[in-house]
């Protein structure tokens, strides 16, 4: 059995950055994050090793003097509150959602209705919102006709979501609306665009994919849902131990990709694990 890694996968430097900044933290003083600091349960037990707490962002009180933002960023009104409150707010939120943000403010003041690509609930998606109680979220283009009728549409998406399934959104928008201006400023991340277009290839080249990363995780759920939607197996797993050998009886080709949260030696793990299933197949 042939193992292919992808030519882009697994952690960006978002996350990167924000794993090392709670870690750095956690050891000058105690620590609560607002929430899961990225969306990998593996993370969050390191961090829980160390001593970190975890609180939400919404509405519990930390224990702790300071509190963490965690990568998938929040609303201004939300870093005011825990200000206000008298905590010491860190700030780990990846600097694309940053720009995200900025990029939908900006076109607001210009006096474009906001809409947001992506997954309801989400919290990147929560943050970005949260400023903009009048935002609409648009997932599916079934919901394109749920928009309230404007002369101008300022488009932004969750930094984590397909290129492709926002373009296509975008323009359902402006078929559905021919007379009202559309402008589009492209947040998807580009470390989201490399692991999709390398997956792409993966799919022309793997009988079976195994995409690694947290099941919370968006940006792992989409690659895995890439694979399906093309027609390809998918595992979706978030440790080696879950693999299993009879998933790949009779398998000549495995792709392996992994999510922007998922951390480089959980990748590795995974790929010994199915590099010894290769080589239990020829014995």
């Amino acid at each position: 059995m042939k193992i292919i890694l992808a030519q882009h996968f697994g952690l960006c430097f978002g996350v990167r950055d924000a794993i090392a900044k709670a870690h750095q933290l956690a050891r000058e003083a105690p620590l609560t994050i607002l929430g899961e600091l990225v969306h990998n349960p593996i993370v969050q037990e390191q961090l829980r090793q160390q001593g970190v707490d975890q609180a939400s962002l919404d509405d519990q009180t930390p224990t702790t003097e300071r509190v963490m933002i965690t990568a998938h960023g929040a609303s201004d009104r939300q870093r005011a509150k825990w200000r206000n409150r008298g905590y010491e707010v860190a700030d780990a939120t990846c600097p694309l959602v940053h720009h995200a943000h900025q990029q939908l403010k900006r076109l607001v003041q210009a006096g474009y209705f906001p809409v947001v690509i992506g997954q309801a609930g989400h919290v990147e998606v929560r943050g970005l919102t949260g400023d903009f109680t009048e935002a609409f979220v648009l997932d599916d283009v079934s919901k394109v006709a749920e928009l309230p009728p404007r002369d101008r549409y300022g488009i932004i998406a969750q930094t984590t979501q397909p290129i492709r399934h926002v373009r296509h959104l975008v323009e359902a928008i402006r078929g559905h609306y021919p007379k009202a201006e559309v402008l589009f400023v492209d947040t998807v991340c580009k470390p989201t665009k490399e692991r999709q277009t390398a997956l792409e290839r993966l799919i022309r080249d793997a009988d079976v994919i195994v995409v690694v990363g947290g099941h919370h995780s968006n940006n792992t759920r989409q690659l895995v849902r890439t694979c399906r939607l093309a027609g390809k197996i998918a595992f979706h797993v978030e440790r080696p131990d879950e693999l299993k050998v009879e998933w790949f009886a009779g398998v000549a080709t495995v792709g392996l990709t992994a999510g922007t949260s998922t951390l480089p030696e959980t990748v590795a793990a995974v790929h010994q694990r199915l590099l010894q299933f290769s080589e239990d197949q020829q014995t």
